[in-house]
């Protein structure tokens, strides 16, 4: 398991390597990521409106409907 000195010195070394100004931008794209993965696992699209929908198969060509 890891504990907190561990993550003090993961952190440090993040911080080193792409500094303050970076990191907030960073953590930005991995959370949109990870929203978008999330997303597509649930099978949800957002369309034009940004209005989320549940995508559908079609039962006769196996393609997603929308």
């Amino acid at each position: 398991m890891v504990g907190y000195k561990e993550l003090l010195i993961i952190l440090l070394v993040v911080l080193i390597i792409f500094g303050g100004k970076r990191l907030p931008e960073l953590g930005r794209g991995l959370g949109r990521g990870l929203s978008n993965f999330r997303k597509s696992v649930s099978g949800q699209e957002e369309n034009a409106e940004g209005k989320e929908t549940k995508a559908t198969t079609s039962p006769e060509s196996g393609e997603p409907k929308v």
